[in-house]
Protein backbone atom coordinates (compact mmCIF):
# COMPACT_ATOMS: atom_id res chain seq x y z
CA UNK A 1 0.00 0.00 0.00
CA UNK A 2 1.24 3.35 -1.29
CA UNK A 3 1.21 6.45 1.26
CA UNK A 4 -0.75 9.40 -0.43
CA UNK A 5 -0.57 12.55 1.06
CA UNK A 6 -3.51 15.44 0.05
CA UNK A 7 -1.85 18.75 1.05
CA UNK A 8 -3.37 22.46 0.76
CA UNK A 9 -0.66 25.75 0.95
CA UNK A 10 -3.31 27.38 3.59
CA UNK A 11 -4.10 26.80 7.03
CA UNK A 12 -7.61 25.16 8.15
CA UNK A 13 -9.71 27.98 7.40
CA UNK A 14 -13.26 27.04 7.16
CA UNK A 15 -14.20 29.81 4.49
CA UNK A 16 -11.52 29.34 2.08
CA UNK A 17 -10.49 26.07 -0.18
CA UNK A 18 -9.21 23.95 3.06
CA UNK A 19 -8.77 20.22 2.63
CA UNK A 20 -12.04 19.30 4.08
CA UNK A 21 -13.55 21.03 0.92
CA UNK A 22 -11.49 17.60 -1.15
CA UNK A 23 -13.31 14.84 0.69
CA UNK A 24 -14.64 13.29 -2.06
CA UNK A 25 -11.25 12.90 -3.79
CA UNK A 26 -10.16 11.69 -0.20
CA UNK A 27 -13.08 9.11 -0.78
CA UNK A 28 -12.13 7.65 -3.95
CA UNK A 29 -8.53 7.48 -3.80
CA UNK A 30 -8.72 5.52 -0.62
CA UNK A 31 -11.33 3.09 -2.43
CA UNK A 32 -8.89 2.33 -4.68
CA UNK A 33 -7.31 -0.96 -5.09
CA UNK A 34 -4.78 -2.23 -7.09
CA UNK A 35 -4.21 -5.86 -9.34
CA UNK A 36 -4.27 -8.21 -6.01
CA UNK A 37 -7.55 -6.88 -4.95
CA UNK A 38 -5.99 -5.01 -1.93
CA UNK A 39 -6.22 -0.99 -1.10
CA UNK A 40 -3.58 0.93 -2.79
CA UNK A 41 -3.08 3.99 -0.83
CA UNK A 42 -3.29 5.02 2.28
CA UNK A 43 -4.67 8.48 2.63
CA UNK A 44 -3.85 11.56 4.46
CA UNK A 45 -5.24 14.84 4.03
CA UNK A 46 -3.97 17.86 5.84
CA UNK A 47 -3.74 22.05 5.47
CA UNK A 48 -0.69 23.54 6.33
CA UNK A 49 0.66 25.00 9.18
CA UNK A 50 1.20 28.13 10.23
CA UNK A 51 1.85 30.55 6.89
CA UNK A 52 5.50 31.99 7.16
CA UNK A 53 7.51 29.33 9.06
CA UNK A 54 8.39 26.04 7.77
CA UNK A 55 5.72 23.33 7.72
CA UNK A 56 6.72 20.34 9.93
CA UNK A 57 5.55 18.02 6.84
CA UNK A 58 6.31 19.55 3.77
CA UNK A 59 9.63 20.91 5.07
CA UNK A 60 10.69 17.39 5.99
CA UNK A 61 8.90 15.42 2.87
CA UNK A 62 11.81 13.50 1.64
CA UNK A 63 12.71 11.89 5.34
CA UNK A 64 9.13 11.02 5.41
CA UNK A 65 7.06 7.58 4.50
CA UNK A 66 5.12 9.35 1.63
CA UNK A 67 5.18 8.15 -1.98
CA UNK A 68 2.56 10.69 -3.67
CA UNK A 69 2.16 14.29 -2.70
CA UNK A 70 -1.06 16.33 -3.90
CA UNK A 71 -0.72 19.02 -3.69
CA UNK A 72 -3.11 21.65 -3.87
CA UNK A 73 -2.02 25.66 -4.15
CA UNK A 74 -4.65 27.65 -2.73
CA UNK A 75 -2.62 30.19 -1.64
CA UNK A 76 -2.33 33.76 -2.85
CA UNK A 77 1.42 33.47 -3.16
CA UNK A 78 2.84 32.85 0.93
CA UNK A 79 1.86 29.19 0.94
CA UNK A 80 5.32 27.57 0.67
CA UNK A 81 8.34 28.66 2.49
CA UNK A 82 11.80 28.37 1.27
CA UNK A 83 12.02 24.83 2.99
CA UNK A 84 8.80 23.25 2.14
CA UNK A 85 9.86 23.55 -1.14
CA UNK A 86 13.52 22.41 -0.52
CA UNK A 87 12.03 19.47 1.29
CA UNK A 88 9.50 18.60 -1.82
CA UNK A 89 12.57 19.00 -4.07
CA UNK A 90 14.11 16.43 -2.54
CA UNK A 91 11.28 14.23 -1.83
CA UNK A 92 11.08 14.03 -5.33
CA UNK A 93 14.70 13.46 -6.07
CA UNK A 94 14.50 10.64 -3.96
CA UNK A 95 11.63 9.13 -6.36
CA UNK A 96 8.83 10.54 -5.03
CA UNK A 97 5.98 11.72 -7.22
CA UNK A 98 3.92 14.84 -7.45
CA UNK A 99 0.26 16.24 -8.88
CA UNK A 100 0.65 19.58 -8.50
CA UNK A 101 -2.28 22.16 -9.47
CA UNK A 102 -3.59 25.48 -8.62
CA UNK A 103 -6.00 28.06 -10.23
CA UNK A 104 -6.47 31.42 -11.50
CA UNK A 105 -4.33 34.48 -11.81
CA UNK A 106 -2.26 34.40 -8.90
CA UNK A 107 -3.70 31.61 -6.67
CA UNK A 108 -1.25 29.38 -6.00
CA UNK A 109 1.50 31.52 -6.89
CA UNK A 110 3.91 30.33 -4.20
CA UNK A 111 4.55 26.98 -6.64
CA UNK A 112 7.14 29.72 -8.35
CA UNK A 113 9.31 28.51 -5.63
CA UNK A 114 9.05 24.76 -6.27
CA UNK A 115 11.24 24.76 -9.29
CA UNK A 116 11.17 21.37 -11.86
CA UNK A 117 7.06 21.47 -11.58
CA UNK A 118 6.31 24.63 -10.50
CA UNK A 119 7.91 25.95 -13.79
CA UNK A 120 4.99 24.62 -15.62
CA UNK A 121 2.59 27.31 -13.64
CA UNK A 122 2.19 30.37 -15.54
CA UNK A 123 0.74 32.94 -13.61
CA UNK A 124 -0.23 36.45 -13.82
CA UNK A 125 2.72 38.52 -11.87
CA UNK A 126 5.21 35.41 -12.16
CA UNK A 127 6.61 32.99 -14.52
CA UNK A 128 3.99 34.75 -17.15
CA UNK A 129 3.52 33.40 -20.34
CA UNK A 130 5.10 35.08 -23.68
CA UNK A 131 1.44 35.65 -25.14
CA UNK A 132 -0.03 36.67 -21.83
CA UNK A 133 -1.95 39.87 -23.61
CA UNK A 134 -4.24 37.59 -25.40
CA UNK A 135 -5.17 35.80 -21.95
CA UNK A 136 -7.16 39.51 -20.99
CA UNK A 137 -10.32 39.05 -22.89
CA UNK A 138 -11.11 35.36 -22.52
CA UNK A 139 -13.24 35.57 -19.78
CA UNK A 140 -14.86 39.43 -19.85
CA UNK A 141 -17.82 38.30 -16.84
CA UNK A 142 -14.76 38.24 -13.96
CA UNK A 143 -13.73 41.93 -13.70
CA UNK A 144 -11.69 41.47 -10.49
CA UNK A 145 -9.82 38.55 -11.91
CA UNK A 146 -7.14 38.86 -14.44
CA UNK A 147 -5.44 36.10 -16.97
CA UNK A 148 -4.75 33.53 -16.84
CA UNK A 149 -8.36 32.87 -16.42
CA UNK A 150 -9.76 30.62 -19.01
CA UNK A 151 -13.78 29.75 -19.13
CA UNK A 152 -14.14 26.29 -19.45
CA UNK A 153 -18.03 26.46 -17.56
CA UNK A 154 -19.88 26.48 -14.51
CA UNK A 155 -18.64 25.04 -11.53
CA UNK A 156 -20.91 22.08 -11.35
CA UNK A 157 -20.83 21.73 -15.18
CA UNK A 158 -18.28 19.82 -17.29
CA UNK A 159 -16.48 20.27 -19.99
CA UNK A 160 -14.79 17.97 -23.05
CA UNK A 161 -11.41 17.59 -22.65
CA UNK A 162 -8.93 16.34 -25.86
CA UNK A 163 -6.17 14.41 -25.41
CA UNK A 164 -2.78 16.56 -27.10
CA UNK A 165 -0.09 14.12 -29.05
CA UNK A 166 0.01 10.62 -28.25
CA UNK A 167 -2.48 9.17 -25.71
CA UNK A 168 -0.96 9.40 -22.56
CA UNK A 169 -1.54 6.44 -19.76
CA UNK A 170 -3.07 8.84 -17.68
CA UNK A 171 -5.93 9.43 -20.38
CA UNK A 172 -7.13 5.90 -21.23
CA UNK A 173 -10.68 4.99 -20.44
CA UNK A 174 -11.60 1.37 -21.34
CA UNK A 175 -15.45 2.02 -20.34
CA UNK A 176 -15.65 5.27 -23.02
CA UNK A 177 -16.67 5.10 -26.68
CA UNK A 178 -13.63 6.66 -27.67
CA UNK A 179 -11.26 4.68 -25.20
CA UNK A 180 -9.72 7.75 -23.76
CA UNK A 181 -11.29 10.11 -20.97
CA UNK A 182 -13.58 12.92 -22.43
CA UNK A 183 -14.88 14.64 -19.43
CA UNK A 184 -14.03 17.02 -16.48
CA UNK A 185 -15.50 19.33 -14.21
CA UNK A 186 -15.39 23.05 -15.84
CA UNK A 187 -14.42 26.12 -13.86
CA UNK A 188 -14.99 29.44 -14.55
CA UNK A 189 -11.09 30.44 -13.95
CA UNK A 190 -8.83 27.84 -14.77
CA UNK A 191 -5.08 29.06 -14.70
CA UNK A 192 -2.20 28.12 -17.09
CA UNK A 193 0.16 25.08 -17.54
CA UNK A 194 2.43 24.32 -20.36
CA UNK A 195 5.98 22.17 -20.59
CA UNK A 196 8.55 24.11 -19.48
CA UNK A 197 10.89 24.36 -22.49
CA UNK A 198 14.12 22.91 -20.98
CA UNK A 199 12.78 19.60 -19.63
CA UNK A 200 12.84 17.06 -22.16
CA UNK A 201 10.57 14.51 -19.69
CA UNK A 202 7.92 17.01 -19.90
CA UNK A 203 4.96 17.25 -22.34
CA UNK A 204 1.33 18.66 -22.31
CA UNK A 205 -0.93 15.73 -22.64
CA UNK A 206 -4.88 17.60 -22.79
CA UNK A 207 -6.39 20.69 -23.60
CA UNK A 208 -9.90 22.39 -23.00
CA UNK A 209 -11.57 25.07 -24.66
CA UNK A 210 -12.55 28.25 -23.53
CA UNK A 211 -16.48 28.54 -23.58
CA UNK A 212 -16.40 32.43 -24.36
CA UNK A 213 -13.33 32.77 -26.58
CA UNK A 214 -12.87 29.21 -27.93
CA UNK A 215 -9.81 29.06 -27.54
CA UNK A 216 -8.00 26.13 -26.61
CA UNK A 217 -5.84 26.15 -23.86
CA UNK A 218 -3.60 23.28 -21.81
CA UNK A 219 -4.90 21.49 -18.63
CA UNK A 220 -2.27 19.25 -17.55
CA UNK A 221 1.17 18.67 -18.28
CA UNK A 222 3.25 15.30 -17.33
CA UNK A 223 6.38 14.86 -16.38
CA UNK A 224 8.37 11.12 -16.47
CA UNK A 225 10.99 10.25 -14.34
CA UNK A 226 14.20 12.15 -15.58
CA UNK A 227 16.98 13.69 -13.09
CA UNK A 228 15.03 15.69 -11.53
CA UNK A 229 13.20 12.87 -9.83
CA UNK A 230 9.87 10.65 -9.69
CA UNK A 231 6.90 11.69 -12.46
CA UNK A 232 4.40 14.37 -11.97
CA UNK A 233 1.58 15.80 -13.08
CA UNK A 234 0.77 19.64 -13.38
CA UNK A 235 -2.82 20.36 -13.79
CA UNK A 236 -4.44 23.79 -14.34
CA UNK A 237 -7.13 24.06 -11.45
CA UNK A 238 -7.67 22.26 -8.27
CA UNK A 239 -11.36 22.78 -9.22
CA UNK A 240 -10.74 19.51 -11.33
CA UNK A 241 -11.01 17.84 -8.47
CA UNK A 242 -12.88 19.56 -5.94
CA UNK A 243 -16.21 18.71 -3.91
CA UNK A 244 -18.16 21.48 -4.96
CA UNK A 245 -16.94 20.87 -8.94
CA UNK A 246 -17.91 17.26 -8.21
CA UNK A 247 -21.32 18.04 -6.18
CA UNK A 248 -22.38 21.84 -6.10
CA UNK A 249 -24.13 21.20 -3.12
CA UNK A 250 -21.35 20.24 -1.03
CA UNK A 251 -21.07 24.37 -1.15
CA UNK A 252 -17.92 26.45 -1.59
CA UNK A 253 -16.02 29.62 0.01
CA UNK A 254 -18.70 32.29 0.56
CA UNK A 255 -16.20 34.59 -2.23
CA UNK A 256 -17.29 31.96 -4.85
CA UNK A 257 -20.05 34.36 -6.53
CA UNK A 258 -20.83 32.64 -9.55
CA UNK A 259 -23.89 30.87 -10.20
CA UNK A 260 -23.53 26.49 -10.13
CA UNK A 261 -24.71 24.29 -13.14
CA UNK A 262 -26.03 21.13 -12.63
CA UNK A 263 -24.34 19.55 -15.69
CA UNK A 264 -22.60 16.42 -13.66
CA UNK A 265 -25.86 15.95 -11.74
CA UNK A 266 -27.30 15.52 -14.82
CA UNK A 267 -24.77 13.63 -16.74
CA UNK A 268 -23.19 11.38 -14.74
CA UNK A 269 -20.67 10.07 -17.01
CA UNK A 270 -19.17 13.10 -16.63
CA UNK A 271 -18.05 12.45 -13.19
CA UNK A 272 -17.22 8.89 -13.84
CA UNK A 273 -14.92 9.97 -16.55
CA UNK A 274 -13.36 12.23 -14.01
CA UNK A 275 -13.22 9.56 -11.47
CA UNK A 276 -11.23 7.33 -13.92
CA UNK A 277 -8.72 9.99 -14.96
CA UNK A 278 -8.12 10.66 -11.26
CA UNK A 279 -7.26 6.87 -10.73
CA UNK A 280 -5.13 6.70 -13.74
CA UNK A 281 -3.04 9.83 -12.18
CA UNK A 282 -2.65 8.25 -9.06
CA UNK A 283 -1.93 4.75 -10.42
CA UNK A 284 0.56 6.02 -13.45
CA UNK A 285 2.55 8.35 -10.92
CA UNK A 286 3.96 5.30 -8.78
CA UNK A 287 4.13 2.86 -12.09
Amino acid sequence: MLNLLLQTTIEGDHDDWNIERFSHLKAFLSSLRDEDGQFAFRVTARNRAKRGQPDPVLSNLHESDVDQLWLFAVDVGDGLTPQDCEGIRRFRLQGGTLMVTRDHMDLGSSLCNLGGVGAAHHFHSRNCEPDDARHCADNPFAANISWPNYHSGANGDFQRIRPVGSIHPVMLDKQSPTGIVQYLPSHPHEGAVSAPPHDSSARVVMEGESSVSGRRFNLAVAFERSEQGGRAIAQSTFHHFADYNWDPTAGSPSFVSEPAGDGIARFPEALRSTQQYVRNVALWLNA
